[in-house]
């Protein structure tokens, strides 16, 4: 899932755990402000105040895709603000770009210095309290464990928080928002390989992960699964892989295809998640979605094994879904139909992404939100 995102290699080294925030213009006291009370991370279902989209694709990375790359975000970006507003930022030089494909309907532009487009991974975790404050989580972006030069995405968690008017908070922790799922009530699921991996925390143990991600994000149990290193740039962010519905409901990717390493995963992935419980001790129950075995063809998909052609990765906003579709009618439709079972009270708004998906991330990769306080 990662040719792309895997091409270019310039890691800077700085921008990870060490990175500074001296001349971003935030807020005096909402920088490294420690943590009070009790803090937890929304289900990504309840209400949002915002969305927010990195327009962040250059040709150093993405070189001939770069102009379908951010007409895909433009098409993202509109879909969402039908329904809740978005801010998008974007590099100053390219906001009349930005606007050109993005909108202004229900749009604000934050003006940033970008890397690449990944507002899952560079953005800001949020989180609320007891009293209805709003935090917001750095985990110390670093390219994936050094994989894709980062030193601008680096410093996009804090530019958010500041944005939101957030508490900011600055874990130890090295990891990507594409590496959490949460159900809101104090379960959560992530992948081992994305976590507990030495290219983001080599002097952590499973249990210190654990302790760090409990205690920053709310939770009381976490269902780990195995993921699979080295075979995407994430290390197999969870985001690909198992979503809540809601508490004790769990859909999840099942790639039918013997030929892809993701079979072996997808089927250890289920067996975990059917003898698992969440927090509150409820078995969970499973629905299961495959990726197409005939997405169209494409500049995007032909000749790429790591083509990420997944429903999973979808966008859940305030009264839609926002998931992808690939040009396989049949399993469109059967990624359509069962979204709009598990999801009744929600439109379903499937949109063409490949160019996304050509560098091995989908529509949840490329958005965050902001939860209503």
């Amino acid at each position: 899932m990662s040719t792309r995102r895997e091409f270019i290699k310039q890691v800077t080294v700085a921008a990870g755990v060490g990175a500074t925030f001296m001349g971003l213009g935030l807020s005096p006291g909402k920088v490294f402000a420690a943590a009070q009370g009790r803090w937890f991370m929304p289900d990504e279902g309840d209400k949002h105040a915002r969305a927010y989209i990195a327009f962040g694709a250059q040709d150093a990375i993405w070189e001939d895709f770069t102009a379908d790359v951010q007409a895909a975000l433009g098409r993202v970006a509109r879909a969402i603000a039908r329904f809740e507003p978005v801010t998008v930022f974007c590099r100053k030089h390219e906001r009349s770009l930005a606007e050109t494909h993005c909108g202004t309907h229900n749009i604000t532009y934050v003006a940033a210095a970008l890397d690449d487009i990944w507002m899952r991974d560079i953005g800001a975790n949020f989180v609320i309290d007891d009293k209805g404050g709003l935090g917001a989580v750095d985990f110390n972006f670093n390219g994936w464990g050094g994989k894709q030069r980062h030193s601008k995405d680096a410093q996009i968690a804090a530019r958010v928080a500041d944005d939101a008017q957030a508490i900011y908070q600055r874990s130890e922790l090295v990891g990507e928002g594409g590496g959490i799922e949460v159900d809101g009530h104090g379960t959560g699921i992530m992948t081992e390989s994305s976590w507990i991996n030495a290219n983001r925390n080599p002097d952590w143990s499973k249990a210190d992960v654990e302790a760090e991600l409990k205690a920053r994000l709310g939770l009381r149990k976490i269902i780990w699964l195995p993921g699979i290193k080295g075979k995407d740039i994430t290390d197999a962010h969870v985001d690909f892989y198992a979503r809540f519905i809601k508490p004790g409901v769990v859909i999840a990717n099942l790639d039918t295809d013997p030929e892809s390493y993701d079979h072996k995963v997808t089927l250890a992935h289920l067996e975990i998640l059917k003898r698992a419980t969440d927090a509150d001790g409820r078995t969970l129950q499973i629905h299961t979605v495959s990726p197409p075995l005939k997405p169209r063809k494409s500049k995007f998909s032909q000749n790429n094994p790591d083509f990420a052609a997944g429903y999973i990765n979808y966008f859940v906003i305030n009264g839609a879904i926002i998931a992808p579709e690939f040009g396989d009618k049949a399993a469109d439709k059967q990624a359509f139909d069962l979204l709009a079972e598990l999801y009744p009270e929600r439109e379903i708004v499937q949109l063409d992404i490949d160019a996304i998906a050509a560098g091995g991330g989908g529509i949840h990769c490329v958005t965050s939100h902001q939860p209503q306080a």
